[in-house]
């Protein structure tokens, strides 16, 4: 990628980030911003800013980063522009995994991300046999169709989690199943960095063979890759990345659909310049559309989950035509 394009995913996550801050129902000058991030300035404007707004903007860059360099991993690694862990059922196992937890009265964060990684690998198993039943291959439009089938499944299985749950856990689960970074905390923040960093460090180490992958299962395989031990690999990492990103901030979709074919159309070529491209990209993603859904109905908030769907569904569309 060229030096230019790199400044301008920079200057875009700042100016999403930038907005995050300032709007609200209570306005805050980018002056009176930077004020309140040192403990300056009005004291309300402080309490906003380092309570409320700062920390939902970091889960929203951890969130977008997370979910933008798992997508990229599994497409790239299957070869099939429209795989992500929202449409591969990924996302919907980890949030049966976040809601049957939470239905059990077992809210603690780390016992959340735990339930949802199980919910994520099971999710990832049944989209591969279901796949591989089918007799079709990594690349085939088909194994997102499996996804898609997994991803109802687990709806159904939420539906039945909450059957005569109590009021509290429906709440939740709706919560996961749309999507917010609304009640955003340093806490949250935190352990789901501990994750995505973790995720992202093991998937620049598996960028080679990320890379081979790419070319195909049999280019691989004469590289000296062991193809179904990579790909196993790289699944994993992506899906307690992905699982992660549930159990923080629910079921936000086509993130890691659409800011992985951006970052490509831009230029960006070896994987681990595409992470850290994807990383930024989907951070600025994330932001803005959470800017989205708290301003257009103000002062009531839209989920999360379905503005990143109204961006996705048009390009997810737009793909499938082009795969044509």
């Amino acid at each position: 990628m060229r030096t230019r394009t790199w400044i301008l995913l920079v200057v875009a996550a700042l100016v999403a980030v930038v907005a995050s801050l300032a709007i609200g129902p209570v306005p805050i000058t980018p002056v009176d911003i930077w004020r309140a991030l040192w403990s300056g300035g009005d004291s309300q404007a402080v309490a906003i800013i380092q309570t409320i707004r700062l920390p939902r903007v970091a889960l929203g860059i951890v969130v977008g980063a997370g979910l933008s360099m798992s997508g990229h991993a599994l497409q790239s690694t299957l070869r099939n522009p429209l795989a992500e862990p929202y449409l591969l059922g990924v996302s919907g196992g980890a949030a049966v995994g976040a809601v049957l937890a939470s239905s059990l009265g077992l809210m603690q964060p780390a016992v959340i991300a735990l339930a949802s990684f199980g919910g994520a690998a099971v999710a990832v198993a049944l989209v591969l046999a279901v796949a591989h039943a089918s007799g079709v291959s990594g690349h085939s439009p088909a194994l997102v169709m499996a996804g898609v089938v997994v991803g109802a499944f687990a709806n159904a299985a939420i539906l039945v989690v909450l059957a005569g749950a109590p009021a509290g856990a429906v709440r939740d689960a709706l919560w996961w199943m749309m999507g917010s970074l609304n009640g955003a905390t340093w806490s949250s923040v935190v352990w789901l960095v501990c994750f995505v960093v973790a995720g992202a460090v093991a998937l620049v180490g598996l960028a080679r063979e990320i890379d081979v992958l790419s070319l195909g299962g049999d280019a691989a395989a004469a590289l000296g890759v062991d193809v179904d031990r990579a790909m196993r690999r790289v699944f994993l990492v992506a899906a307690v990345v992905a699982a992660a990103t549930v159990a923080a901030a629910g079921l936000v979709g086509f993130v890691g659909l659409v800011v992985p074919a951006i970052v490509r159309a831009l230029g960006a070529r070896s994987t681990r310049s595409a992470l850290l491209a994807a990383a930024i990209g989907g951070a600025a993603l994330v932001i803005g559309a959470d800017v989205i859904a708290r301003t257009v109905r103000a002062p009531a908030e839209l989920p999360l989950g379905a503005v990143t769907a109204i961006i996705g569904v048009p390009f997810f569309l737009a793909r499938m035509r082009r795969m044509r």
